[in-house]
């Protein structure tokens, strides 16, 4: 029998289509599944800052790539998939990651007024801001990555794969961090 929650790696590997910090030739690469509205994504993404920080300045800057794929939980997370879309659209303005922070550190204001709040911050073109939203024109992406997520096993947010290989570990610092470490030799 093939399910394919079995499946413990990475079936879709990290490409340069990837919204990532980072080289796709790194040591590590490690790519996260998550939902802008879910507090643990919010804390692994935390987490995975702090240990990026801490390899890159022991390591080298090329030591680790960090990929972040959307898995919005739309039937537990009301805002995830317009939240997904408002990241997207931040990125066609080169502003992903900006927003991506801005995303997670503030999770219970994610309603549209915020989101244009967010984007007029950043300096985004905010007619064309709207209009991506509006016409849903990044959908695709969004579901494109759910889909690669589901094929992998992915069933929840946060979801992490080091090296294409699901990590199933605790989600503390010394745990990941020595997971991220072992996954280079």
């Amino acid at each position: 029998m093939n399910d394919d929650r079995s499946h413990s790696s990475l079936l879709v590997p990290p490409s340069i289509q990837d919204l990532m910090q980072g080289v796709l030739s790194a040591k590590v690469v490690l790519v996260m599944y998550g939902d802008y509205q879910d507090s643990r994504s919010a804390d692994v993404y935390k987490l995975i800052q702090v240990i990026k920080r801490e390899l890159s300045a022991s390591l080298g800057e090329d030591y680790l790539c960090f990929i972040f794929r959307h898995f919005p939980q739309i039937q537990i997370h009301p805002h995830a998939q317009r939240v997904a879309q408002a990241a997207e659209a931040a990125a066609v303005q080169g502003q992903f990651w900006s927003m991506h922070d801005t995303l997670f550190a503030h999770q219970q204001k994610l309603e549209n007024g915020y989101l244009v709040e967010y984007a007029n911050n950043l300096g985004l073109d905010i007619p064309q801001f709207l209009k991506d939203l509006s016409k849903q024109v990044h959908i695709n992406r969004i579901n494109e990555d759910i889909e690669t997520g589901i094929h992998s096993g992915v069933t929840t947010a946060p979801a992490l794969f080091i090296n294409g290989n699901r990590y199933i570990g605790r989600w503390k610092t010394i745990e990941l961090m020595t997971a991220i470490v072992a996954a280079s030799h």
